[in-house]
């Protein structure tokens, strides 16, 4: 999937940040997708950053005022969760 267009605007709300988060947690290292709104999708950015922490790389491809376009890039590897299993060959 990597340089893919995703856009939210024909999607509702309540749909839109699970997909952008489907859509980067699919991302292979140094891969990106290009995200377009109707607004800043700054609140998200503050979610994924919470959620991904040093994992998103955010760069605004147009900032406005109709449309928002965002490139996001998957700079580190994810994250395995506190108390994962660790798995030993």
């Amino acid at each position: 999937m990597p340089n893919e267009v995703l856009d939210l605007r024909p999607l509702p709300p309540p749909q839109r940040h699970g997909l952008v988060f489907a859509n980067f947690d699919a991302l292979a290292l140094n891969e990106s997708f290009e995200l377009i709104n109707d607004h800043d999708p700054f609140p998200l950015r503050n979610q994924m950053d919470f959620m991904r922490h040093g994992e998103m790389g955010w760069e605004y491809v147009e900032q406005g005022p109709e449309v928002f376009r965002v490139k996001i890039t998957r700079v580190a590897e994810a994250k395995k969760p506190k108390g994962a299993a660790q798995t030993t060959a």
